[in-house]
Parts: structure tokens; sequence; C-alpha cells
């Protein structure tokens, strides 16, 4: 079986522009996504995570550099675009990671960002050969 570059999208949104906030969804984004895909940290190529610009508390990054086995992940961090009446509070991540061919990815959007890709929340993606 092959591996080939895959992408892994996801959101959350934080109750309150605080560090304990941020973490809380940051953590419960990453933890479901660990829960339902195959993530090896070693195999993830990088990660981005943007925020909406009412979130400055913390860096979404320095909250996934503490899970276990994640301190040798490339991540960055950037502020989302702003467009006027869209989600508040939005914390989303881009991830870039090897894995098996037809490896079926879940992309867990979670809290108000269920919003945004209804079709995707909790679906899973299987490559087509």
């Amino acid at each position: 079986m092959g591996w080939q570059v895959r992408a892994i999208r996801g959101a959350t949104t934080a109750s309150a522009n605080t560090k304990e906030a941020i973490r809380e969804a940051v953590t419960e984004l990453l933890d479901e996504l660990e829960r339902l895909n195959p993530i090896d940290p070693n195999d993830i190529i990088s990660v981005t995570f943007s925020v909406t610009r009412d979130l400055d508390a913390i860096f979404p990054a320095a909250i996934a550099r503490e899970r276990p086995h994640w301190e040798n992940v490339p991540l960055l961090d950037v502020q989302q675009m702003h467009v006027e009446g869209s989600l508040e509070r939005c914390i989303r991540f881009l991830i870039h990671i090897n894995l098996p061919v037809r490896t079926e990815i879940r992309h867990p959007y979670l809290n108000g960002a269920k919003m945004l890709r209804p079709d995707w929340s909790m679906a899973p993606v299987t490559l087509k050969s």
C-alpha cells in the first residue's frame, strides 16, 4: 500500500478570548481529530492554525506544541481574513499529513463551527483511485 500527502481540515469556536477558553477549544478540537483519524504526529508535514481577529489571548500552535509527540511538528498561526458577519471566535486548522492511500479522513467541526461545513462535519472522506 502506498502513501500520499493528504489534508485534514477542522474548526471550532472558543467561548471567550481568554487563554483558558482558547486552550479548551483547541484541546477539544485536536482530541477529536486524533480520536477520529489515524494520526501519528511523526507523519504530519505541517499544521496551520487560523483564528478570527477577536482571538488574541494565546497562540493555538503553542497549545498544540504541548501535546504528546507534537513538539517537532511544524506549526504556524495566522489571522483569518475578516468578513463582516462571519463566525466569531473561530479557530481553524489545515493539516498536511502523509497517510496510507485510501485512508478515510474525518474532518472535525465542533461547536459553532459545525455550520461552516455541515457536509464535512463528522463525514468520512475516502480517496477514490
